[in-house]
């Protein structure tokens, strides 16, 4: 059983960094004036991402054995202190960040700041008031996310999981379109659904523990030999407990991926939330599903992830051409991009479900790639939406003539969407489909194929969408908007540069950091044999 060791010259780090939004949450409400709320809501995730970048210092220049430590002895910045106890029931505070995290936790500082520049206009929203609450509401849900990604107590998830719920139901219902209430239900009660799932697996995994070696730790919960045989040879209410639990831990996170069925609150979240809340739901709030399987559900439960692993796979690939089909039909512009998430998350659940360590550095690259390239395009969305206040596909037409930069950095974007060689949607859907190929998984190679083929629908939903909006003669009634201004841009750049940057060094970019850590949890480098350990660290590096 791995043992964490507490930094104690560190432990505040992750503490500061979850709750420091929280604090500039009650810094809004006592805002003199909705214009100060604002200036503190980008101050305060400015701050958060600059502090979460000293997360940098425990990777860079430090070579690490890909290789080396077993699962959660990698394990930095660590916090440990009692919290809860009820009975023989011991509820920890336990914050840690490792190489599946600390990109997460990276995105999500960056994603967030953003946003929070993007959401500078919110006064000039259509019918939406009351600044301060949406400022509020914003910190809080940043605390929630960061939290997801840091807590190594399962009870701990649930709290931070369920902290991101309440504020993002009231930013959609509150200040998003005209179905905005529908929408925010929607989200909700499949949320919670997946919730009330993930509690029942939460409180089972605790009693069905053997005496003495009862926990909510998740560390201990995958490396406790004792536990994992209690876990594999037990039954619940007449199936096997291992595999009960799985099903209920996966539509919680499927629900959040969003994986077919499950899929259908996001479409109406996406085009009834404002620009800034479409980034953070694309660019984090997805990757938390995929998340809680990379932390929760495959290094508790491996064997009934091997159980499941073709009917994973198979859903994956749905995901990936129906999500595709789907985008294909919309003529609304960001019901298109929330589509084409639905396809994209689906390359995240294929190389998840083989289960081999190519297939989740795949995964996981795509969880991050996503991350960029989505929020941009959300926001490219938005800006056009400000100027025509409409977003139907059809009624556009020579944009790239009309704004000549803006249609430079929306070309960009959806190439990074398409997957163009050179940029971050390449790396993680070519990892995939080459792992899926090579994989032992029965059936594989077909599933590799079809997922080859949604490339090829992306293609062509991505390049027929830019022909009808920015491409052709410009039209009379767009002659007169306005040039990107210089906050649409500093909010661009970023994310343009990111897509680049992983697109064309994704070793050194995100590969080095991730790869030592998703080894550990798939297990496969104590089996294989020396010229396959030599391949993967010439090619994929350590981390």
């Amino acid at each position: 059983m791995t043992e964490l060791t507490q930094f104690t010259h560190e432990s505040h780090f992750l503490s500061w960094l979850v709750f420091l939004p929280t604090l500039g949450a009650l810094a809004c409400l006592a805002a003199p004036s909705a214009k100060a709320a604002k200036i503190i809501t980008v101050l305060t995730t400015g701050v958060v991402m600059i502090l979460s970048f000293g997360l940098f210092k425990t990777w860079m220049g430090t070579p690490i054995d890909v290789f080396g430590p077993s699962y959660g002895e990698g394990m930095h910045f660590v916090a440990m202190a009692d919290w809860i106890t009820v009975g023989q029931a011991q509820i920890q505070y336990l914050l840690g960040v490792d190489g599946l995290s600390f990109p997460l936790v990276i995105l999500t500082t960056v994603i967030t700041f953003l946003s929070a520049l993007a959401g500078w206009n919110i006064d000039e929203w259509k019918n939406n008031k009351g600044v301060r609450g949406y400022c509020c509401l914003f910190l809080i849900l940043e605390t929630g996310m960061l939290g997801v990604f840091v807590a190594l107590d399962f009870f701990l998830f649930y709290i931070f999981w369920e902290i991101m719920l309440l504020p993002m139901y009231f930013l959609i219902g509150v200040w998003g379109g005209p179905r905005k209430e529908y929408a925010a239900i929607k989200f909700f009660i499949y949320t919670l659904a997946g919730s009330v799932l993930m509690l029942v697996a939460l409180v089972a995994f605790y009693f069905y523990a053997p005496a003495g070696h009862q926990t909510f730790n998740l560390i201990h919960l995958a490396t406790d030999g004792a536990i994992q045989d209690a876990f594999n040879n037990s039954t619940f209410l007449g199936r096997s407990f291992s595999n009960t639990m799985f099903v209920f831990l996966f539509i919680g996170f499927a629900i959040k991926i969003p994986m077919f069925p499950f899929h259908t609150w996001l479409p109406d979240a996406h085009v009834e939330a404002p620009t800034p809340i479409s980034m953070i739901l694309a660019g984090v709030l997805l990757k938390m599903g995929a998340y809680g399987l990379f932390r929760i559900s495959y290094p508790i439960l491996p064997e009934s992830g091997q159980w499941a692993a073709y009917f994973l796979g198979v859903l994956g690939v749905v995901n990936i051409l129906y999500g595709g089909l789907c985008a294909m039909a919309q003529t609304d512009f960001k019901r298109l991009v929330a589509y084409s998430s639905v396809s994209h998350m689906g390359y995240v659940m294929l190389g998840i479900a083989i289960m081999t360590t190519e297939g989740f550095q795949g995964a996981m690259f795509q969880v991050i790639a996503h991350g960029v390239s989505s929020p941009m395009c959300f926001f490219l969305v938005g800006i056009i939406y400000d100027r025509a206040h409409h977003r139907e596909i059809n009624r556009f037409g020579g944009l790239w003539l009309t704004m000549p930069v803006y249609g430079s950095m929306a070309t960009l974007g959806f190439f990074a969407s398409l997957g163009l060689p050179g940029l971050c949607g390449f790396i993680g859907e070519f990892w995939v489909v080459l792992a899926t190929f090579a994989a032992p998984m029965e059936g594989a190679q077909t599933l590799a194929i079809l997922a080859a083929f949604g490339v090829v629908i992306t293609a062509g939903y991505i390049l027929w969408m830019i022909q009808r909006v920015y491409l052709g003669p410009a039209k009379e009634e767009y002659k007169g908007y306005p040039q990107a201004n210089g906050r649409e841009l500093f909010i661009l750049t970023p994310l343009a540069v990111l897509a680049i940057v992983l697109g064309i060094l994704p070793k050194q970019s995100l590969f080095d950091f991730m790869n030592g850590t998703l080894m550990q949890i798939t297990g496969l480098w104590e089996t294989a044999g020396e010229p396959v350990k030599q391949i993967a660290a010439a090619t994929l590096g350590g981390g």
